[in-house]
């Protein structure tokens, strides 16, 4: 499948005409036509993190009021599902936890053309550790120790290694771990965490997918576990902080010899850190993390979510839509934008500029 031209236009036809107005988001978005830019018209469809769905939902309102006659539609399906659209043709672009690996770059050619698909990163946030322990509202762990309670290798709350490392009364309770049951970028990260810092004990590579073998309870995308882990006592998953609410508590995370609590500024740290995927066109701005680092400044289990665009699309309105999207994504305002929405930290103003002129690089022509 390909995006073509007539895909493109029939889905904004259709979506206008469906909603009966030029201004689909109704009164505030036809007063904001007074001041936008209207000469940038179509519709984009994508798909993919969930974690990014509180951030995308604050983008298509802030594009929404820049540029009312275009839309971009967004499906927070899990990021296995978003890459897995865009290359099949069957979205414009796709919201992903997880930079395309070598296989599926080779792959996007198909959809993309012969620059393939390339990464840039939009969403910056901390994964949290969560549990549900009535009356205690964060944790002190080392990776060994999350380690060993994700694999069932401890299993009650007061576990002489866990109460080795808090000043806290913790109850004789069972822990329940609550893991994905989709594909997904955050057990990806949380996966790449564990196996970076202590490999002797999470012996599996990084991976979208839960390890079969590690058989716990699961539930689909961050809003499902955080909302298993809230109705089960003695409960623990990992999702995007964005997620994670009351009543739960958060583990501070041990790095090098203190241990770091989740923050915006910590998780922006991180990225600060992070180096350029080697073997990349200069587009594309995947980043490898340093998850053994021993700054305490530093809050290593972050998740750096992408959005995946085509190098090229064979519709000059879907290209045009597309860039600007992407590029008020990236921009101070959409990255402050985004923080106020979903509590992610705004990245730095090099990588603004990075991915704004990456997104200048989309091209517009035939798909062979």
């Amino acid at each position: 499948m390909r995006i073509r031209a007539t895909l493109s236009l029939t889905l904004a036809v259709v979506v206008l005409t469906a909603c009966g107005s030029d201004y689909p988001l109704g009164d505030e978005q036809e007063a904001a036509a007074q001041r936008g830019d209207t000469s940038l018209q179509g519709a984009v469809t994508a798909a993919g993190s969930s974690a990014q769905g509180p951030a995308m939902d604050a983008w298509r309102s802030g594009f929404a009021t820049l540029y009312p006659r275009a839309q971009v539609q967004y499906s927070p399906d899990g990021s296995g599902a978003g890459r897995g659209a865009l290359l099949a043709g069957a979205v414009g672009f796709a919201g992903s936890d997880a930079y395309l690996s070598d296989e599926e770059l080779a792959e996007s050619t198909d959809a993309c053309g012969p620059g393939g698909a390339f990464n840039i990163p939009a969403y910056v946030s901390p994964i949290s550790v969560a549990f549900n322990l009535p009356g205690i509202t964060e944790l002190k762990l080392d990776a060994a120790t999350v380690a060993r309670i994700f694999r069932g290798e401890i299993t009650t709350w007061n576990d002489p290694v866990i109460a080795a490392q808090n000043d806290v009364d913790l109850p004789a309770l069972p822990i329940s771990a609550v893991s994905r049951s989709d594909d997904s970028g955050t057990t990806e990260n949380f996966t790449d965490y564990l196996h970076a810092v202590v490999p002797e004990v999470w012996t599996e590579e990084a991976d979208g997918t839960w390890p079969a073998e590690l058989e716990n309870e699961n539930a689909k995308g961050n809003a499902g576990v955080v909302s298993t882990v809230a109705s089960t006592v003695g409960a623990v998953t990992y999702a995007d902080d964005s997620a994670v609410g009351d009543p739960l508590g958060r583990v501070a995370l041990k790095v090098g010899e203190a241990y770091v609590p989740v923050s915006s500024d910590a998780a922006a740290a991180a990225v600060d850190l992070a180096t350029r995927v080697e073997g990349r066109q200069d587009y594309d701005i995947a980043l490898d993390l340093d998850r053994t680092t021993d700054d305490a400044r530093v809050y290593p289990l972050v998740l750096v979510s992408y959005h995946v665009y085509c190098a090229r699309y064979e519709n000059e309105a879907t290209a045009a839509v597309v860039r600007a999207f992407g590029t008020y994504a990236v921009s101070a305002d959409g990255q402050a934008e985004a923080a106020e929405a979903a509590k992610s930290s705004p990245i730095s103003e090099e990588l603004s500029r990075q991915a704004t002129d990456a997104l200048a690089s989309i091209e517009v022509g035939d798909i062979p």
